[in-house]
């Protein structure tokens, strides 16, 4: 383990996390199945080992999905109250252990140390969502055509929750569908990212003593290790009728195909390309510090990060002169060092991306604002290190119209009134954020409207990073049209009946057709 490392406590906390060197991978909460080739974990912060999983083979998948099957039967009985004070105890775990979970988010993923925290809040908000949820998992009494007769409508668990998440938010993604279908009835198996492995080991660990503790069947929180071929058996088998996959949108087309193909259901959080429209009658300052943090938090690898900045040409070069100022600001280094605003990117993959963007938009006649480049030296040693970049665009070019992972923000200039920023904020394939700054009321109730932001988020005077656990989460188009967290998310983990109730001595058939006998 680097020096750097242990300095931050990062030592203390793989061991209160029960994190080893190596990991034979977990699966279903108590047994220990995966038994194939080995995943090394290096961190981007310092490029140093933290651990080794093994990926988990066919056969080992056999075994989780059985559990898991069998496990369901048992925990579906199980009144939902009774689920969610069990989901109660797992939330009471990470709040006991939210320090040590975050630095080992912030140090396996490369996110600063206070997001890594967020992370973990962000779990912990989910459950006392859930918690309060499995009390209120309620259907609709409806009246009857038919004298006599009762209607309604309720809902039973799903079966088996199959999720695949990404290394961005290598947690709380997972919490977000776990705490909901838990308390809905369902067993879940995590596929969780090969680029951050160990965090998922950890989070498993914490929920399979917790479950064991308080005599949960097995397979009620699995998970499963290894590149895309391993999230392929969870995509292509009928014993999984819900695929929850966050990733970019080539993988969530490729998964949308394969769950379709067997008539599974999917739950689908792809690609953004978000963008903040910045009006005349905008507060500068805020402007700033939410376009400032959405483009370069979490080193620009959020699906929420902003990746347009669309201003009116009347404030353009107040605004490009206010964030150009602000960029000189940001401190790059260690993300465990909280003096710091940006950590590395997750490998040397991701910064090779990030170099061909600047090369491509300067190709197709865009203007380097805020010049970019990988960082070396002291502190930098990984070479995942890099300047978070500015660039002059158009909306048109290729390069603007893709998601570029990484933190580099395209300054985009429109004229003429809202209707032209609304059409270029809408002009992508993507469409999972959005934000306008702006005072005046009918400017924000225009992108609000229904002819405004296509998005499935849309904010006013905050940026387009930064969702609360109460709304629902997810975007449109490209995006995929998945919602998760709050609001009645829950439904998805749920299968929907219409119950009909004869109480007479007659048998009136619906639409008054008449079958006497």
């Amino acid at each position: 383990m680097a020096t750097v490392a242990s300095s931050f406590g990062i030592e203390e906390a793989l061991k209160e996390l029960g994190v080893n060197e190596t990991n034979n991978g977990t699966s279903t909460g108590k047994n220990w199945f995966s038994s194939g080739e080995e995943i090394a974990s290096y961190s981007p912060v310092d490029g140093k080992l933290i651990g080794k999983v093994s990926a988990t083979t066919k056969e080992d998948y056999e075994k989780v999905i059985t559990t898991a099957t069998e496990g369901f039967k048992e925990w579906r009985q199980l009144p939902a109250p009774q689920r969610g004070e069990i989901v109660r105890k797992f939330n009471d775990e990470l709040r006991r252990l939210k320090e040590p979970l975050g630095k080992l988010v912030s140090y396996e993923m490369g996110k600063s140390y206070q997001e890594g925290l967020g992370e973990v809040q962000e779990m912990i908000d989910i459950c006392d969502f859930a918690v309060g949820l499995s009390r209120q998992l309620h259907g609709l009494t409806m009246h009857s055509e038919r004298p006599g007769h009762r209607m309604y409508e309720q809902y039973h668990p799903l079966g088996v929750v199959g999720i695949i998440s990404a290394f961005n938010f290598p947690v709380a993604v997972w919490s977000w569908n776990t705490a909901l279908a838990w308390v809905c009835g369902d067993a879940c198996i995590w596929k969780g990212s090969e680029k951050t492995p160990l965090t998922s080991v950890a989070c498993q660990n914490i929920a399979a003593r917790v479950f064991s503790e308080n005599g949960a069947p097995e397979g009620i929180s699995c998970l499963i290790t290894g590149d895309y071929t391993v999230g392929e058996m969870m995509t292509k088998d009928e014993r999984v009728p819900l695929i929850s996959a966050t990733g970019s949108t080539r993988m969530g087309k490729i998964v949308a195909k394969k769950v379709a193909g067997r008539l599974g259901k999917t739950l689908l959080e792809l690609g953004g390309n978000n963008a903040i429209i910045v009006t005349p009658d905008a507060d500068i300052k805020n402007t700033v510090i939410g376009a400032v943090f959405g483009a370069v938090g979490t080193c620009g690898q959020r699906c929420t990060s902003t990746r347009r900045l669309i201003v009116h040409e009347d404030v353009y070069d107040k605004v490009k002169d206010a964030i150009v100022d602000a960029y000189q600001q940001i401190k790059i280094g260690n993300p465990l060092d909280e003096n710091n605003h940006v950590g590395p990117l997750i490998d040397k993959d991701a910064v090779k991306n990030y170099q061909n963007a600047l090369d491509k938009v300067v190709e197709e006649g865009g203007n380097i604002l805020v010049e970019g480049g990988v960082l070396e030296g002291e502190g930098y040693e990984s070479g995942c290190y890099v300047k978070p970049a500015i660039a002059e665009a158009k909306n048109e070019f290729e390069i603007v119209q893709h998601e570029t992972f990484a933190p580099v923000l395209y300054l985009l200039k429109y004229s003429g009134d809202l209707e032209n920023a609304i059409e270029i904020q809408n002009g992508v394939r993507q469409g999972l954020s959005s934000a306008i700054m702006t005072n005046n009321l009918r400017e924000a109730e225009r992108f609000l409207s229904v002819a405004g932001s296509d998005c499935g988020i849309a904010n006013v005077n905050i940026g387009t990073s930064g969702a609360e656990i109460g709304g629902a989460f997810g975007g449109e188009k490209e995006t995929g049209g998945g919602r998760e967290s709050g609001s009645d998310a829950w439904k998805i983990y749920m299968r929907r009946q219409t119950n009909t109730i004869n109480y007479t001595t007659e048998l009136p058939l619906a639409q008054g057709i008449k079958f006497d006998l």
